[in-house]
Formats: C-alpha cells, structure tokens, sequence
C-alpha cells in the first residue's frame, strides 16, 4: 500500500468519526458507534493493523500518528458519554408510571381440562399414563376383544400406515392393554391416559378426524360396575358443579361386559334439544364398562382371580360442554380466542 493510500484512509477515519459524533443522541447510539470504529473489527482498529504491514521507515511515520488518532477518538467518546449521561439524567421521568402490558397468552382449554382431570384423578390414587399414537394393531384391537374381520378394524374407520399391522391408534384404549400386559404381575393398578387419537371421519360440528381422549382403567380384586359408576359421577361433579345430569344405560363395547354408555344433559340448552345434542337433550360423553374376560387373559391376567373396568371419553365434547363451544373445528382452527 503506497503512503498516499494510507494518508487517504487515516483522513477519511479521522474525519467521519468527527462529522458523525455531533449526530449521537443516546447512549445506546454511543455504543453502536464505539464498535464501528474502535471494536475488533472497527475502522480505526483496521487502519491500525495496517502498521504490522507497513516497511519500518513507514512504521515510524504512522505508528505514533495511527495511535495517538485511536487515543484522541476514545478520549471523544467517553466525553460525550459523559454529556449525555448528565443530559438523560435531568430528565423529568416519572419511574412509577406502570409500563404496557403485554399479552401473554394462556393454556389451550383441551391442555387447562387435561390438567384438571389429571389432577381430580391423582387425588383417586390414579398414576398417569402415556403411549405410542402410531400403533400395532395387536395392542389397538387384538387385546381388546376385537378380532380380525370386526367392523371396528375396518379401514373406513382406521387409518392404516401399513397394513395390516401398523396404525394410528384409534382409541387410547391401545394404552391400557400395553401397561396391563406389562404390569400384569404387578396388580393393582389405576391409570389415566390423556391422548391424541386418530379416525377416517368426516369433520364436523362434533366430530374431526383428530381428537383427544381420556381413558381410565382399574384392575384389582373385587372390582364392580358399582366402583365405576361411583368414580364417574364425582368426575363430572367436580368437572361441571354438583347440578350435572348423568344417564346411565347399558351398551355394547367388545372391550367391556358389561358395557355401560353415560350421557350427560346437554349444558347448552339444559336438555330441551338443540343443534349440539341434535335435539336429544343429553349428549354422550364416554364408554364404559367392566373389562372382558378375554382382554384380561390377553393381558396374562386370571379374570377369576381380578376384575376391573375401564372408561374412555372424548375430551372434546368435554371442553365444548365446560367452555360453552358450539363446534369442535373451532379448537383446532387456529382462533386466538380458544387458543
């Protein structure tokens, strides 16, 4: 580099930082300035690596000069912080004003019902457990009393990622025979399983093809559908106020026998019919019933030595009854006022 160059860049260095300093108005501009000139990677810090470069006669022209240029400029800046340290600090500023506040959002109700559920059921003696959405279907049906052929294995219902053994899970059900297959030399046991499920319907007011449950089952000796009616009543109780209206009435599940379908009174229009119970007055709310025998001896459990029983509800319609939604697509649909 030839002397003529390097007079031009320390000319240009000395000169903008001069220009620009006036400009500067806050501390946080002060700051943003130092590092353009004298940070690591600075014009000032630039032009002074050029030293190590230079021929000797040449370092002894411009050392001193580079140096005293980076001396002068720090000596610029700490005085101007030091103007404008006394500048902002005679500000009148009322410290105590409160600031804007933020929105910070809150739990999505299907996430705020879960947490409550969990938290009625621990106090029961319940354990929480999880699972694998993506299924074999040994676990999804077998277990459960469903054989190959019934129509609950059907594909218009179930959605397959390879048949025939592979599946999303259609019911949270797929949980309670893996822990009881599991832990079946470790009775008793009471367990909860909140959980995405997955289906081949068509979206509506009350249904989608994503949706969440929540399955409960215990398993012991001298277990009857009197525990489970008991059990299902204080939930809805302490979900809904002790005014809920519940119906029980026997129904078919291959997973249970007995079986035990329970409606709840529609909360919308307090069961004179309407759209969201299609005008029956209740809606239905979950599947129970006692475990079947041949779920407990998949599970290697002796069905004459233990019984048990078992739940399954849609959480959904749960949340719709609780937060007065009207349409299940709205909890998926991306509006901030239920999210």
């Amino acid at each position: 580099m030839t002397s003529d160059q390097i007079d031009s860049q320390y000319k240009l260095c000395r000169e903008s930082f001069l220009e620009r300093i006036d400009s500067i108005i806050s501390i946080s501009d002060l700051d943003e300035f130092y590092l353009e000139y004298l940070g690591r990677k600075g014009t000032t810090t630039n032009l002074l690596k050029l030293i190590k470069e230079m021929l000797p006669e040449d370092k002894k022209q411009y050392g001193p000069i580079f140096n005293k240029l980076r001396t002068n400029q720090e000596e610029i800046i700490n005085s101007k912080r030091e103007e404008l340290n006394q500048t902002q600090g005679n500000i009148d500023i009322d410290l105590t004003i409160p600031g804007a506040i933020l929105p910070t959002g809150h739990l999505h109700p299907t996430t705020t019902i879960i947490r409550e559920m969990n938290e009625f059921f621990r106090y029961l003696g319940f354990s929480i457990g999880e699972g694998p959405e993506l299924e074999d279907v040994e676990y999804n049906f077998r277990r459960l009393n469903l054989p190959e052929g019934h129509p609950a294995t059907d594909l218009q219902d179930s959605l397959f990622v390879k048949e025939p053994q592979y599946l999303m899970r259609t019911h949270t059900s797929s949980v309670e025979t893996r822990i009881l297959s599991e832990y079946h030399d470790k009775l008793p046991l009471r367990v909860v399983v909140p959980g995405k499920c997955y289906r081949n319907e068509t979206n509506s007011a009350t249904n989608t093809s994503f949706f969440y449950q929540y399955q409960g089952f215990v398993v012991d000796r001298g277990i009857t559908i009197q525990h489970l009616k008991d059990t299902l009543t204080k939930f809805h109780q302490f979900l809904f106020g002790d005014d809920v209206k519940l119906r029980f009435r026997y129904k078919y599940y291959p997973e249970v026998s007995p079986g035990m379908g329970v409606d709840m009174q529609c909360r919308f229009c307090k069961g004179s019919g309407c759209s969201v119970c299609k005008y029956r007055g209740f809606i239905e709310v979950l599947g129970s019933g006692m475990i079947h025998y041949n779920t407990m001896k998949a599970c290697d459990i002796d069905p004459e030595t233990y019984t048990g029983y078992a739940f399954g509800m849609g959480l959904d319609r749960l949340v719709m009854s609780k937060y007065g939604i009207k349409d299940i697509r709205k909890l998926y649909g991306g509006e901030l006022v239920y999210v």
